[in-house]
């Protein structure tokens, strides 16, 4: 079989699973978030926590909720890794540097899962198992929930509660993704992923030395680490690595768990808000770029160009064997899509083209189908935004689902959308300005600009994979992407919950023969073009300065 068909084929396998997961997963949540009852072992939660599930919330409440388990969390991350030396379990590793730290819990809390550090090499089984691990559960949870609370507030009216941030936060945990992630990890196991606390040992005998690794609870952090779109790995191959990633079967499982949940969320939106063909309508538009871009990044990576690429069937540098250019592909694509930032191959080492459709991947706002709760309220976000312009066109005062497009929600809507772009391309640029940062580029030139700049954009967009080639272990880029990966996540759920709040205290509009009906594949259509547009305005120029122009020059 020759490995393009072996690609699509695991494409049409990866689409298949995805369908037959969409319905039950979605309506599943659905029922979740709307549900009265809670479970006993919620309720002790919410007894050691001290917090009423039953106690509505507006807005402000909903987010202070957000910002200050977030806060604790960075602060209990941050202080786990400063007394690791002291801990058991530590496998000998000392404590982690302060700006590291810093870095670290950040990344983890905001779901980004950045890493400067070499996983195998620096955290003990505590911090892997207590404090990174329990991050990839609550972090997903968190945006979760505020995706939830959006979609409440398109589906309520005259009130500004938009349901209670603990009971949103120990639900999404405990009845959505600890079980899926305990079977999982199953499967991971069974395919060959390592789960154990074993220490540091030798491995065989080489010459001028032997090899050491150390053991873990992998395949239960690998499986949560994908189905939360997180990404940060246990060793520092990431899902390259065989521990973690061992063969073609669990690369497909893998990105499947990267995928399932966003775009079962869709349906959930469906649900609860009373019209399943609009979840149709955003499924869709996400599954197109979605399929457009895995289409491209496989044709430029195929792409035959000299005797190498002949005689290897494409570009298979920086690759995994076992995975191919297809499943490399395929996984490169999911993860930058999504917030997720796991990667099983060297994205520095795709062809020019190739790294900025990762790029631009991350640019859209990784809403195709995005992070675990982020990717759909960031493209709820961007349907508003096409809703507006749509009632430009036409003279009308834009609606969606019911809800007036007005002075208010636009200017929330354009806040969310030029929050990341302002953090890439600022940092980007005083990164250049500054002598310091420079010297940590492997490369000069478009490609060493792309480095940066795909740091930033990974960091300010909560995605967490790498280009690889920059050291980003200094404390120039351990402080400001760590600062990029804070507001990248928080600023906009403060315009996301507000806009929540505002639409949930209005009255229904009624349909009239004027009415965009956004459930038409037409609206998709102008909601891909929206993206789209928005996106190749904010980041073309950087985009010409790096991947573009080493893709041109190839």
């Amino acid at each position: 079989m020759s490995p393009v068909l072996a690609g699509v084929f695991q494409l049409l396998a990866l689409i298949v699973a995805l369908g037959l997961s969409y319905r039950p997963l979605g309506d599943h949540m659905a029922r979740v978030y709307s549900s009265e009852k809670h479970l006993r072992v919620e309720k002790w939660i919410y007894k050691g926590i001290g917090a009423n599930p039953s106690a509505e919330m507006r807005w402000p409440a909903y987010l202070r909720g957000v910002l200050a388990f977030s806060a604790v969390s960075v602060l209990f991350l941050y202080l786990l890794q400063r007394v690791q030396g002291a801990l058991p379990g530590s496998l000998g590793f000392v404590s982690i540097d302060p700006d590291q730290a810093f870095n670290t819990a950040a990344s983890f809390v905001a779901n980004t899962n950045w890493q400067s550090y070499y996983g195998e090499q620096a955290m003990g089984h505590v911090v892997q198992t207590g404090g990174l691990a329990v991050q990839n559960f609550v972090s997903a949870a968190v945006g979760m929930a505020v995706a939830v609370a959006l979609v409440r507030g398109f589906a309520r009216s005259r009130t500004g509660e938009l349901g209670n941030f603990w009971s949103d936060l120990v639900r999404g945990t405990v009845r959505i993704l600890l079980p899926i992630s305990v079977v999982g990890a199953l499967v991971l196991v069974a395919c060959g992923a390592i789960q154990n606390f074993a220490g540091i040992h030798e491995v065989g005998q080489f010459t001028g030395g032997s090899q050491q690794w150390n053991g873990g609870a992998v395949a239960s952090q690998e499986v949560i680490k994908e189905l939360g779109t997180n990404g940060g790995g246990y060793f520092n191959a990431n899902s390259s690595h065989p521990f973690e990633n061992p063969n073609g079967l669990s690369n497909l499982f893998e990105i499947y768990l990267i995928l399932v949940i966003p775009f079962a969320l869709t349906r959930t939106f469906g649900r609860m808000v009373g019209s399943l063909k609009q979840g149709y309508a955003i499924l869709g538009t996400m599954a197109a770029i979605w399929l457009g871009f895995t289409a491209l990044m496989m044709w430029t990576e195929f792409a035959h160009n000299g005797p190498a690429f002949d005689i290897a069937g494409g570009a298979m540098e920086g690759k995994e064997t076992r995975f191919g250019i297809g499943g490399s592909s395929i996984f490169a694509v999911a993860t930058t899509l999504t917030s997720t930032g796991a990667v099983n191959s060297f994205h520095s080492s795709y062809t020019g083209f190739g790294g900025g459709i990762t790029m631009l991947g991350m640019q859209l706002g990784e809403i195709a189908p995005g992070g675990v709760g982020s990717g759909l309220y960031g493209m709820l976000i961007m349907a508003i935004i096409a809703v507006f312009i749509a009632g430009l066109m036409v003279g009308r005062t834009p609606e969606y689902l019911g809800k007036k497009i007005g002075t208010r929600e636009i200017k929330f809507a354009a806040c969310y959308i030029l929050i990341t772009p302002a953090l890439v391309l600022c940092f980007t640029a005083a990164s250049f300005v500054l002598d310091t940062p420079s010297h940590s580029m492997t490369n000069s030139g478009a490609h060493g600009f792309s480095e940066i700049l795909y740091a930033y954009t990974s960091g300010a967009n909560n995605n967490g994979s790498a280009f690889a080639g920059l050291n980003a272990d200094t404390q120039w880029f351990n402080t400001t992407i760590g600062i990029a990966m804070l507001l990248g996540r928080f600023l906009p759920m403060v315009f996301v919950l507000a806009l929540a709040g505002s639409l949930a205290e209005q009255k229904p509009v009624p349909e009239t023969a004027g009415t965009l009906r956004t459930e038409k594949p037409l609206f998709t259509g102008l909601l891909v073009g929206t993206i789209l547009i928005i996106t190749g305005l904010t980041y073309f120029p950087a985009l010409a300065l790096g991947p573009l122009a080493e893709g041109l020059a190839a």
